[in-house]
């Protein structure tokens, strides 16, 4: 007699509870469906494959922190989260309306102003010193994921299989190191915006 799968809620409740295998055999039995709802929404892989990484971030930290509500089935919960993430990558890319120039108005003239300052290019670069500062700070596994996520722009698979761990331990690491550095600017008064 066939066994039957464990159940969605089961295996939160396991991995809520440290079995961080039930997180991998939820991820590998609705991943296909997830990555296929985020690619169908923006029709660029390499989007999708971004979005679908910071879905399941999101998912590992509301499992994690106790916030899962199970009114529903977890699978429309993921997907709605999905799609929220497809919806707020588009409000990101929203493109610049259309303009035409007049006698009145001169098109190109206004381009001058978007460009950065002097004083700006110097605060962003001592933004981009002081986040390097932070990462080197990090523990090693940490750091390795940080680097090459923002970096190196590796995806979470590429990152796992270059430190041959589970896509689910990478991004517990990365989640990690982003609760580290925000502690740490706390800490050190670091500001990462421009006042």
């Amino acid at each position: 007699m066939a066994q039957q799968p464990t159940p969605d809620r089961a295996l939160i409740a396991q991995f809520q509870q440290g079995d961080q295998r039930a997180f991998e055999i939820l991820f590998a039995r609705h991943r296909d469906q997830v990555y296929t709802k985020l690619y169908l929404l923006v029709r660029d892989h390499e989007v999708a494959s971004d979005l679908f990484q910071d879905v399941f971030i999101k998912v590992v930290d509301v499992l994690r922190g106790g916030k899962y509500n199970e009114e529903g089935k977890f699978l429309p919960w993921v997907l709605r989260i999905a799609h929220n993430a497809g919806i707020d990558h588009f409000r990101r890319q929203k493109k610049m309306p259309l303009s035409r120039g007049t006698d009145e108005y001169d098109l190109l003239g206004g381009l001058q102003d978007d460009m950065p300052t002097r004083e700006e290019e110097i605060i962003a670069e001592r933004i981009d010193a002081d986040v390097k500062d932070l990462v080197d700070q990090l523990p090693e596994e940490q750091r390795d994921v940080v680097i090459m996520r923002m970096y190196k722009g590796m995806s979470f698979k590429d990152i796992a299989d270059a430190t041959d761990v589970s896509i689910n331990t990478a991004l517990g690491r990365m989640r990690y190191a982003l609760i580290n550095l925000r502690k740490m600017m706390a800490e050190q008064d670091v500001s990462l915006t421009i006042d």
